[in-house]
């Protein structure tokens, strides 16, 4: 899998939470200013090379759908983030995490009970 970039990502967060879409599905909801239609389609075209997205022709008109789900690309991207930064340790991103964000330490036992197994 592939890192995308922030206007590809951009892109695929709008898939993620519509599910299939045509280029001007996507353009209607952007803010002002809008982006050219050709613009939005080529990140389109590169996110379906990428492997993230399908299409499905109707006529000249192709209607879009992601192949790749978000959870996984979350799990890809946060693989990513700690062999880049954190050396590969998970226990390195969570202490940094907890001194950067000066959690107490019920917050962090809140978390602990949110993860802990289920009994």
């Amino acid at each position: 899998m592939e890192k995308l970039t922030r206007a590809e990502e951009q892109i695929m967060q709008m898939f993620w939470e519509k599910g299939r879409a045509l280029v001007s599905d996507l353009i209607q909801d952007m803010p002002e200013p809008k982006p050219a239609h050709s613009s939005v389609s080529t990140i389109v075209r590169i996110l379906e090379r990428k492997g993230f997205l399908d299409h499905k022709a109707y006529g000249r008109t192709h209607e879009y759908f992601p192949i790749i789900d978000k959870k996984e690309y979350s799990r890809f991207s946060i693989r990513k983030l700690v062999s880049g930064y954190f050396g590969g340790s998970f226990n390195e991103l969570v202490s940094f995490l907890v001194k950067e964000e000066d959690l107490t330490i019920s917050e962090l036992e809140e978390i602990k009970k949110e993860i802990s197994p289920k009994k």
